[in-house]
């Protein structure tokens, strides 16, 4: 597989992405299927001339999320050859039948993209869209909708930046770029007070975050200095009762709810007053944006 043309570099670039992690995805993608040699059904039917122009379009409403990655695939593929006639922005709402990215080149090369695009496109749009529906739902509260590491092996850079499109905050991208403390630990260090006190020792320049289950934990994780606790299963009244003793003990402490939080309650646990909603499902369950590609 060819590098990445510099404009695409640029690109991926200007839109926070990191520019060797998405070679590797691309290049492992078209990998798959190329593995047991070029695209036979294509090659057979399509004149090696033939050039056409593609437009990848919603079936469906949603948000976009991935137009950088869909031209990279192309890029790789089609190199010079590709002409870009028309792109949406990520973070842009679409509409059922609106296209999302127009290009144009020889239509062997775009067939031979034409799954790796999409389905790159498709699994990020699909959580830029899952994304925006939570944060309309928590609109003019001050609470923040906030991923995990719930994600899909080997695309966790790029499923974070979907949520970021969908107007979501990333919380911590890997295991080394923050302390969070959950049950385990506090079984292994004995308290939740010891657990913080190591982690403070270990690593005193890294944010530090605490699990809790009820609200006497949360006074030990408050008494303690934590920089944020996470509210695990905690129901709207007693995340409200969290924020209130926070606010007398620690104010600094920032508050996330956490745990089988649905959309149907999300405003309920933003208007507790805490600072954010941890949705693992944004990454691991949010239903592909249905796209399609038709040439012309």
């Amino acid at each position: 597989m060819s590098e990445f043309s510099p404009w695409v570099v640029k690109a991926l670039a200007d839109h926070g992405l990191d520019v060797a992690d998405v070679q590797r995805v691309v290049t492992t993608a078209l990998a798959e299927d190329l593995r047991y040699g070029p695209d036979a059904t294509t090659n057979a039917t399509v004149p090696e001339s033939a050039r056409a122009l593609a437009e990848l379009t919603p079936r469906t409403a949603g948000v976009v999320a991935g137009i950088p990655v869909a031209l990279a695939v192309f890029d790789v593929v089609l190199g010079s050859s590709l002409e870009i006639l028309a792109a949406r922005d990520d973070g842009d709402r679409l509409t059922a039948g609106e296209p999302a990215l127009v290009v144009r080149g020889p239509v062997r090369g775009l067939l031979t993209a034409e799954r790796t695009a999409l389905n790159l496109l498709c699994h990020l749009s699909g959580i830029a869209t899952a994304t925006a529906a939570w944060v309309a739902a928590v609109e003019g509260t001050g609470c923040r909708v906030r991923d995990s590491r719930k994600t899909l092996p080997g695309l966790r850079l790029l499923e974070k930046y979907a949520v970021r499109a969908g107007g979501g905050v990333n919380h911590r991208l890997g295991l080394g770029d923050a302390v969070l403390i959950k049950d385990n630990h506090v079984v292994a260090a004995g308290s939740v007070t010891a657990a913080l006190a190591a982690a403070r020792e270990h690593a005193p320049e890294l944010h530090c975050e605490v699990e809790v289950d009820d609200l006497a934990q949360l006074e030990e994780a408050l008494t303690a200095g934590a920089d944020e606790v996470l509210l695990d299963n905690f129901t709207p009244d007693e995340c409200a009762k969290a924020v209130d003793r926070r606010d007398e003990v620690s104010p600094k402490t920032r508050l996330e709810s956490s745990g089988g939080l649905r959309l149907d309650v999300a405003r309920a646990y933003a208007e507790s007053g805490v600072d954010f909603l941890a949705v693992g499902a944004l990454t691991h369950s949010s239903p592909a944006l249905d796209l399609g590609m038709d040439l012309r």
